[in-house]
C-alpha cells in the first residue's frame, strides 16, 4: 500500500494549513474599519480575530478536500501515466 498513515497524516498536515492561511482573512475586522483603536496599536490590527471559529472550519474545509483527493487517488484518477498524459510529459 503506498499511501499509508504516516503519508496520509502528512498530505492533510499540508492541506489543513494551506486552507488555514485561505480561511484567516475571513471576517476580520481591523480597528481603523471599526472605528475604535486602542493608543499604542496598528489601526490595521483586528479588533475580534475569532481564531477558534477559523480553526474549526480550517479543519472541516480540509476534512472534506482530503476526503476528496483520497476518493480520486482510490478511484486511481491520480496515477502517473494519467497526470503525465495531462500534462504532456512522455513517460
Amino acid at each position: 500500500m503506498a499511501y499509508t498513515i504516516s503519508t496520509a497524516l502528512a498530505v492533510y498536515f499540508v492541506v489543513w494549513w494551506i486552507t488555514l492561511f485561505l480561511t484567516l482573512p475571513f471576517g476580520v475586522r481591523s480597528q481603523h474599519e471599526d472605528g475604535e483603536g486602542t493608543d499604542g496599536t496598528d489601526p490595521g490590527a483586528p479588533v475580534i480575530s475569532r481564531i477558534g471559529r477559523k480553526l474549526l472550519w480550517t479543519t472541516l474545509i480540509s476534512a472534506v478536500l482530503f476526503g476528496i483527493g483520497m476518493y480520486c487517488y482510490r478511484m486511481d484518477y491520480f496515477n502517473i501515466e494519467r497526470l503525465s498524459k495531462l500534462m504532456g510529459v512522455p513517460i
